[in-house]
């Protein structure tokens, strides 16, 4: 995979989620950071539809009016 940029990056799972993942990941032979890219390319767009914090909370809207 030339011109692939690769990060190291920690990421935190709960135990039950992440013994999930490392059974998955077994199963098929595959590294967990290869189920966890998997799993981000089939939710992300589901994910990216979710309400930003700000969206909920009324933050945003909050603030806005004191830098007023």
């Amino acid at each position: 995979m030339a011109g692939t940029d690769k990060r190291k990056q920690s990421l935190y799972f709960p135990e039950e989620m992440l013994k999930e993942i490392q059974e998955e990941a077994n199963r098929q032979d595959r590294s967990l950071s290869w189920v966890v890219q998997q799993a981000w390319k089939i939710a992300r767009d589901r994910i990216k539809a979710f309400p930003a914090v700000n969206d909920v909370t009324g933050e945003e809207t909050f603030v806005a009016r004191h830098q007023e």
